[in-house]
């Protein structure tokens, strides 16, 4: 099962993040627990300057931008 996180303090850009994943999970048929970190502290101990990320299991993979479903898509399947 992996583990995904979107952190961002809840602007429309994390917001779009966060459900471009659950459509990509959805697409995908891939096994995930999906969780949105709003609160500042917890992203600090990621060490996050630019949000939204987009987190698989544990490891960064999109950071500052908005990833669309097809690449989160990629991503989950790669």
């Amino acid at each position: 099962m992996k583990n995904i996180k979107v952190l961002g303090p809840g602007c429309p850009k994390c917001k779009t993040t966060y459900q471009n994943v659950l459509e990509a999970v959805k697409q995908t048929g891939v096994e995930a627990e999906v969780e949105k970190i709003e609160d500042i502290m917890e992203m600090m101990k990621y060490n996050v300057l630019a949000t939204p990320v987009l987190m698989i299991n544990e490891e960064i993979k999109v950071r500052g931008r908005v990833a669309n479903i097809n690449e989160i898509r990629d991503l989950l399947t790669a």
